[in-house]
């Protein structure tokens, strides 16, 4: 790699990381990022680490790891969406760091950067980083944990510390089944190349010991809140134990789908998922997997890729087996994805690298065109300025990176992953956040009625109004329960439009606020088309008992 292409890549990493930093600054979506914002607020406003509440009820479901990590950002920097999302954002840039040294240790320099670059551009890491949940924490911590194991594997007794600290943080994040990517991959590795002996190595037991000692805080804690008090009811039942839901029904219950938390499962999920999710990386990632399946093409890698393939390959399965999926489970193999990739685009030469570049530049067309569609029929604001970005960016890929090289076709995939942020973060997102009733709600009544004591009545399914309202908003789960506080003086109600006509006729209500909803995470045509969306919107109100 000669300086002015080293040069290139860094600038472009400089660029894609500036518009990712766009997303610091906008709002928390429904749901899950706003639950985990709320349940984080809780542990700062009770002063409470240990136990996990959800609108005053126990909550059992993910280790505590990410709630700690934003209840600490938000003692440092305030309750807001801010501080909450990042550590996440810091600790993607961290992610990309380790990807940048296993790539670079194991092949060369260049494909660590290029697969640096491709992980920080693939478009669900740019949606992870405005709409924060746990898996970037997850993605970081299991592959920074396979870096410090490679390096162990090659003889540093302190890369075994330090990869079982990431491999435990990781499981306290989501759980024991991050082990399959972290040790899958080494093990088929190790069978495969005859070295099989490694298994018998004390080191590699030490590791496992080491990663159940750093795990401890999560088993006490899990053991103090529901463990120790069987006639909590959790999942409608008495007698559940937290450290059995934390090493069982949560991990190998969800994939046999017989815990208390059920999905339906498509073989084909994340293949589909995958092509949207690694935009605009998704079509040269295929072309390079089926490439793998030539053993020409296989011979002069080294030995040590079986593991970044099978580790890849053992967790989409496994996902894709599964019978509980969600899409933003593939963002954990999204580094191996990106290191396949870059192996791939540097080996790229005349008529290969001709056909790629001429199909990215029609992908960057084909995503102007829907995105210019989707700003077009949204009518949000400024939506003609968001359009004069996307074109002046293509034109400006297509004027300042010219001719048959990998700089030029990474540089204009680059630039179709800056449209898209800039698009996203700053254009697209502000405006479907107003549809988000629980964040307008809350932001209201802070400004209005500081002093309230903000409330919840009868709608279990949006967090974004617990988040923004000031204090811990109280839940009502009856009628029964609110008449008995009705005469509180400052109560003021966040509640669904079905609700409005009762509290009206028997509590004596005033009707403060109304706020438009829709469940942004689920858009449809209808949704984003301004001429049909108020038939798809529901309404909340914010009363007050007199």
């Amino acid at each position: 790699m000669n300086l002015k292409d080293q040069l290139l890549y860094k600038i472009l990493l400089v660029l894609i990381v500036a518009v990712s930093a766009l997303a610091l600054f906008g709002g928390i979506m429904e749901p899950d990022s706003a639950l985990y914002a709320s349940i984080a607020k809780n542990m700062v406003l009770r002063n409470d680490y240990i136990n996990i509440y959800v609108r005053g009820a126990d909550w059992l479901d993910k280790p505590h790891l990410t709630f700690w990590f934003a209840a600490m950002s938000f003692k440092l920097f305030g309750v807001t969406a801010f501080a909450y999302k990042l550590p996440s954002f810091l600790f993607g840039l961290l992610g990309a760091c380790y990807i940048y040294k296993l790539a670079k240790d194991i092949y060369n320099k260049e494909i660590g950067l290029i697969s640096s670059l491709i992980f920080l551009s693939s478009l669900h890491v740019l949606i992870s980083t405005f709409d924060v949940r746990a898996e970037v924490y997850i993605t970081t911590f299991t592959f920074a944990a396979i870096y410090h194991y490679y390096k162990a594997h090659q003889g540093s007794f302190w890369h075994i510390v330090a990869g079982s600290l990431f491999a435990a943080c990781a499981i306290m994040i989501k759980g024991i089944f991050v082990l399959i990517p972290v040790f899958g991959g080494f093990i088929i590795y190790w069978l495969s190349t005859n070295q099989w002996k490694q298994l018998l190595k004390p080191k590699w037991w030490l590791a496992i010991v080491l990663i159940f000692i750093f795990i401890i805080p999560e088993l006490y804690t899990l053991y103090v809140q529901f463990d120790l008090h069987p006639e909590k009811i959790v999942f409608g039942k008495t007698h559940v134990s937290g450290l059995k839901f934390f090493f069982w029904d949560s991990q190998f219950g969800r994939f046999f789908n017989n815990g208390p938390i059920k999905g339906k499962g498509d073989i084909s999920f994340f293949l589909h998922t995958t092509l949207w999710a690694f935009l605009p990386w998704s079509i040269l990632f295929y072309t390079a997997v089926f490439n793998l399946f030539k053993r020409e093409n296989r011979i002069n890698l080294p030995s040590e890729s079986i593991f970044i393939w099978v580790s890849a390959a053992i967790t989409f399965l496994l996902f894709s087996l599964s019978k509980f999926q969600l899409p933003h489970y593939i963002l954990i193999i999204l580094p191996q994805f990106a290191i396949i990739t870059a192996i791939y685009i540097q080996k790229l030469k005349d008529r290969s690298l001709k056909i790629f570049i001429t199909i990215q530049n029609v992908l960057a067309i084909l995503v102007i065109l829907i995105l210019s569609s989707i700003a077009v029929f949204f009518k949000f604001d400024y939506n003609y300025i968001a359009l004069v970005i996307l074109v002046g960016l293509l034109i400006i890929s297509f004027i300042f990176f010219k001719g048959l090289s990998t700089r030029i076709l990474l540089a204009r995939s680059i630039f179709i992953s800056i449209g898209m942020m800039i698009f996203l973060s700053g254009f697209f997102y502000p405006s479907v956040l107003k549809y988000e009733a629980g964040m307008e709600a809350g932001n209201w009544l802070k400004k209005n009625y500081p002093k309230a004591k903000a409330s919840v009545l009868m709608y279990p399914d949006t967090y974004s109004f617990d988040f923004y309202a000031n204090g811990e908003p109280k839940y009502f789960w009856s009628y029964e329960e609110l008449t008995k506080v009705k005469n509180k003086e400052d109560l003021i109600i966040y509640t669904p439009e079905a609700e409005l006509a009762r509290l009206q006729t028997e509590y004596h209500t005033e009707v403060l606020k109304s706020f438009e909803y829709y469940h942004i995470t689920k858009l449809t045509g209808k949704f984003i088309n301004a001429k049909t969306r108020p038939q798809v919107l529901e309404h909340f109100y914010l009363v007050k008992i007199h």
